[in-house]
């Protein structure tokens, strides 16, 4: 190839070591090294998940807003979400209001845990004059469907006897009417885009409750009583929608979105923004690439340079940089793609069929996981890989 010119880095995170921003400082410092002209031009990266609010808040140049909301349990907990103030943009991690970590392993149980903390984020942002929101839902502790949200927002959920519902996921099966003329307004204006990678159905043996509520603590009855609930509390709520499912020869008690990919993400979460908000579902890493407007710059780049901490075959299935990586080819097919991570396993191979030309483990010695992930350590071995593998770059 020629001698290159125009670099793109996007790393991830190595967690608990260097963010993404500061891993791509380093890879810029090593490509100065050796190519002293080059441009190179630094973009956050995430997907979606763990890390996306610091990335994506640090990288753009917004701000961290923190405030109290309601935590899984039903007790105020301290919470955050990223404001981008110039683009009206919320940036959320639902499971910095209602996460699995935040509920002892000896009281979890999704019969009591509620998103209802969520919605109060949501809400926050809104009156900040946020109306796109960047929302990943995974890592939750719930299964409530949305309801703890949604009644945060101001939706009311009713018993049969004209009761007030609770917010918890125990409460679903009381839910015998919905009545959402009291959302509040401000969510007229709002669109929102969820970071969603899997692609569970609602219910039934690949739902929420069944696959995804015994992490949460939920014993096999519980899972039962649960998946029960939240299909009627879904049909309920796709008829009160005016989207209950046509005849049409099939099953017309399924309601249509309830089967719909992603519908059992977080707990019936990825139901809720789709059903009661019109949230549109989507890989997380093309909701990053997205916001960050990346294309331009993958369609003039020589080389792009991209690594996470670990890399092994679940990179290949759609993490970050492999997400980026296949973009960057589509954008420019001749383009080299490099990669740097902390650790590879045997299986990180795969990402050579998709997008990643070549990646490179950083550590130089063996060492333990602790002295390995010390964040000076990380900065030296990062720089000195960088640094060699463009150097055999330069001599192609």
């Amino acid at each position: 190839m020629m001698k290159p010119t125009n670099f793109v880095i996007a790393m991830d995170s190595f967690k608990g070591s260097v963010s993404s921003i500061e891993a791509g400082r380093i890879v810029e410092g090593a490509i100065h090294d050796v190519f002293p002209d080059a441009h190179a031009t630094i973009f956050p990266l995430a997907d979606g998940g763990e890390g996306t609010v610091d990335a994506l808040t640090g990288g753009l140049a917004g701000e961290i807003v923190r405030i109290d909301v309601t935590g899984p349990l039903g007790k105020a907990v301290p919470s955050r979400f990223g404001l981008l103030a110039a683009r009206k943009t919320a940036i959320i991690e639902m499971a910095d209001a209602a996460g699995l970590p935040m509920v002892p392993e000896a009281q979890r149980n999704p019969m009591n845990t509620t998103t209802y903390g969520l919605g109060e984020l949501i809400l926050a942002a809104a009156k900040r004059g946020c109306c796109d929101f960047i929302i990943g839902i995974g890592g939750s502790a719930t299964n409530d469907c949305g309801l703890g949200m949604m009644t945060a927002l101001g939706a009311r959920f009713l018993r049969a006897d004209g009761r007030l519902a609770g917010i918890y996921g125990r409460d679903v099966a009381d839910v015998a009417r919905i009545d959402l003329t009291h959302l509040a307004p401000v969510l007229r204006e709002c669109h929102f885009s969820i970071a969603c990678d899997v692609t569970n159905p609602l219910t039934g043996p690949n739902g929420c409750s069944a696959v995804y509520g015994p992490q949460k603590g939920a014993t096999p009855e519980i899972v039962a009583v649960m998946d029960r609930a939240i299909g009627a509390f879904a049909a309920l709520a796709e008829t009160t929608l005016g989207k209950a499912h046509e005849e049409s020869g099939g099953d017309a008690a399924k309601p249509r979105l309830a089967d719909a990919p992603g519908a059992g993400a977080a707990g019936g979460l990825g139901f809720a923004f789709s059903a009661f908000l019109g949230g549109e579902l989507k890989p997380g890493i093309d909701l990053v690439l997205d916001l960050l407007g990346i294309d331009d710059a993958l369609a003039s780049a020589d080389v792009l340079i991209t690594g996470e901490g670990r890399m092994d075959e679940q990179t290949a299935m759609g993490k970050a940089p492999v997400g980026i990586a296949l973009r960057a080819k589509r954008a420019h097919p001749a383009a080299v793609t490099l990669a740097f991570c902390g650790c590879a396993t045997p299986g990180a191979a795969a990402v050579n069929d998709h997008g990643i030309d070549a990646y490179f483990p950083i550590l130089h010695q063996a060492v333990t996981v602790d002295e390995a992930m010390k964040h000076e350590h990380t900065k030296r071995n990062l720089r000195q890989t960088a640094t060699q593998a463009l150097r055999l770059l330069a001599l192609a």
